[in-house]
């Protein structure tokens, strides 16, 4: 479980509203979600993103209300992992849930740059920054990899 993508660097407080406007959510389709990932954050990200890439935010990333689509649109839109300061609860767990990877590490925040390369390792626990310095987080739980392998939670138990 390792992923190594370009740096979108987002702020502190963002929320699920501005991950993906309520004006979207007539809509449960993934592709569709995707075309309008954070358009409320950053006009126009879903159609610049990079898939393979790792969105960095500050504290309390998808505070608001409870909508699996937020993560979803996010896993969707090419982000392969998110790294923040703090999730909110409910967020967390719904992207367990829908297979996104997610990490808590307050260290990155300010330590990386928009478009710089960050590699985030869940097996071992480890973010290596852009100049090679590594900073240590707690390896996912080999459940929680599971999970994420098979592609969320529903998957993973559905597959034996």
């Amino acid at each position: 479980m390792i992923y190594q993508g370009r740096v979108y660097i987002f702020g502190n407080d963002i929320n699920t509203d501005e991950i993906i406007p309520a004006r979207y959510l007539n809509t449960s389709d993934p592709k569709v979600l995707a075309k309008y990932c954070m358009e409320d954050a950053r006009p126009g990200f879903a159609q610049n993103v990079e898939p393979g890439s790792i969105m960095v935010a500050g504290n309390n990333f998808g505070c608001g209300s409870s909508r699996e689509h937020a993560p979803i649109s996010i896993k969707e839109s090419g982000i392969a992992c998110v790294a923040a300061a703090s999730f909110a609860r409910i967020f967390f767990r719904n992207a367990v849930n829908i297979g996104l990877p997610i990490v808590e590490c307050p260290a990155l925040v300010n330590r990386v740059k928009e478009g710089e390369e960050l590699q985030i390792n869940l097996e071992e626990g480890a973010i290596t920054l852009p100049s090679g310095e590594i900073i240590t987080i707690p390896p996912f739980p080999a459940f929680m990899q599971a999970i994420i392998s098979k592609g969320g939670w529903l998957s993973y138990l559905t597959s034996g």
